[in-house]
């Protein structure tokens, strides 16, 4: 670990850990939404040579929220403010339902660096929603600089005068995956990973995920998938579609790389028992061949889809197993139209649909 990352934890200490109100909690992305938060993609590195490949299918994904929901974008300014809505306006999207703030970030992955809203469960008393604010180092101090992605929650907290909690360890919202009911669903390549909290062991780490984001149980799978430089991020292989119903990819090439990685998670799946003692419910989701580009293997899946208030919107990637995902996402979801867009050109930068966009719960 680099001085810089030993630095960042030394200096990025806790102390409300047992000081944080009750009755809050994380709801379930299926729950109703307020709005989506993105942050307009800008960082030419994170798609070298090709960032100007992926604002129509970014237009597209923002069109097909905002048919049921705020879109709410961080841009840096009115230049990029501009250059959005003309994207937007390009595919045909409301702009009545789409708002800008200037909060400039480094980075487009706002499911990481974006705030955590918790919502309260007594309606009756206030506040009805606070934020959390996370640490945020870029996935383990890999892409400097990161310090504007890292305050962006407690300005928007600040901007909407909601309460804001700083946990003081860093936990990136793709990392963690909720049903609502009481469980949380990660991995321990992810949030065991040294580059994170190093001071932390796995039964600390549960404490403040319990403690924060209002859980009673902490599920835990094993390796994220090829390509993946989040180290295991758990949006990219099993995802929630109901209280007790996971999806969850695999992989039918035995010589495939993933295909061991997600035998051994399907096992610990199989295994696992919700808070009243009922085992999950697992439907498998195909994956895509691998999608290479410039000798890389891409973190391509079907699992990063996002679930808005109206729809499901579900990366693809031109692959013959696009339609039986599809089909396979819009059997989960009955009341929500299923949506493919495609994600061969933004998957270049190593996340999609779920990574880029973070829920805000309506209350």
């Amino acid at each position: 670990m680099n001085d810089n990352i030993s630095n960042y934890f030394l200096n990025f200490q806790s102390s409300t850990l047992y000081n944080f109100p009750k009755n809050f909690y994380f709801p379930a992305e299926w729950e109703k939404h307020e709005a989506t938060w993105l942050s307009w993609p800008h960082k030419e590195a994170s798609w070298p040579s090709k960032i100007g490949m992926i604002y129509r299918q970014y237009a597209e994904f923002i069109k097909i929220v905002a048919e049921g929901e705020l879109v709410r974008i961080n841009v840096a300014d009115e230049q990029m403010e501009a250059f959005a809505e003309q994207q937007l306006l390009a595919v045909g999207a409301d702009l009545s339902k789409v708002q800008f703030f200037y909060f400039p970030t480094n980075d487009a992955w706002c499911r990481d660096h974006g705030p955590a809203f918790l919502v309260n469960r007594d309606a009756s008393f206030t506040p009805k929603k606070l934020v959390l604010d996370w640490g945020y180092n870029a996935w383990g101090g890999k892409y400097p600089p990161f310090e504007l992605d890292d305050v962006i929650p407690t300005k928007i907290a600040e901007h909407f005068n909601l309460p804001v909690y700083h946990p003081g360890i860093v936990m990136e919202g793709g990392s963690v995956e909720f049903n609502g009911k009481g469980t949380v669903l990660t991995t321990t390549a992810c949030l065991l990973n040294p580059n994170r909290n190093p001071h932390l062991n796995q039964n600390q780490i549960e404490d403040y995920l319990k403690k924060y984001y209002g859980v009673q149980q902490v599920l835990w799978l094993g390796d994220g998938i090829v390509g993946d430089d989040t180290d295991g991020h758990i949006d990219d292989i099993t995802r929630f579609v109901n209280e007790d119903t996971v999806v969850t990819v695999m992989e039918e090439n035995p010589e495939d790389e993933n295909y061991t990685i997600l035998q051994e998670n399907l096992e610990k799946l199989k295994r696992m028992k919700l808070l009243d003692g009922r085992p999950l419910n697992i439907i498998e989701l195909p994956m895509p061949a691998p999608v290479i580009w410039e000798e890389t293997r891409l973190p391509a899946s079907y699992a990063n889809f996002y679930i808005a208030n109206k729809a499901v919107i579900v990366p693809t990637y031109r692959d013959k197993n696009d339609e039986k995902a599809l089909q396979i996402l819009q059997q989960c979801f009955p009341e929500r139209k299923v949506v493919g867009i495609d994600s061969t050109d933004i998957i270049w930068g190593l996340g999609s649909f779920h990574c880029l966009s973070q829920q805000e719960p309506a209350v």
